[in-house]
């Protein structure tokens, strides 16, 4: 018979990191509030005075890609993220401690991967001088992708070091 996974939330953090959280939620909805916000005031602007703002799309564009990542992001913090590990339905007590060990750090990797390219990416646009949209430059809008893979890593990695008691069965 296999364990179901405890429902219940973790324990707060220390005040530092719950101030963290806090910050983190706060920009998410708030980002979710302005992309709300941008889609309705385009549509009507289009729907009533047949007209827009060409600005207003690509920004919408680059809220949403804030907006997943960092919702990523929390997801990584609180531990639900999407994850594939089916070993730690077959394995139990010392194994499947080394087993979720392994598959953090290899998603570390991935994300710290993703991280470097993203940053690679924010350097070669910066360089090209792109613009996403009015005076605005990609690599900013870019900057996403470095940050939050970056941060997700060293999450994945923390999580992957810091050993959790093992469930007895």
């Amino acid at each position: 018979m296999q364990d179901a996974p405890d429902p219940s939330p973790a324990a707060p953090p220390p005040g530092p990191l719950r101030v963290l959280h806090r910050i983190e939620d706060t920009l998410i909805a708030l980002l979710l509030v302005a992309l709300i916000v941008l889609a309705a005031t385009q549509i009507v602007a289009r729907l009533v005075f047949n007209a827009g703002w060409p600005w207003l799309d690509p920004l919408s564009r680059v809220l949403v890609v804030w907006t997943a990542l960092l919702g990523a992001l929390a997801a990584v913090r609180d531990d639900r993220h999407i994850s594939l590990d089916i070993a730690s339905f077959l394995l139990r007590g010392p194994l499947r401690r080394v087993a979720r060990a392994a598959t953090l750090l290899l998603a570390a990797g991935i994300s710290g991967a993703l991280a470097w390219y993203g940053w690679r990416l924010v350097q070669l646009d910066r360089e090209s001088g792109s613009m996403i949209f009015g005076n605005v430059p990609a690599w900013q809008a870019e900057l996403a992708l470095p940050l939050v893979f970056g941060l997700m890593s060293l999450r994945f990695l923390l999580r992957a070091l810091v050993a959790r008691p093992v469930e007895r069965t």
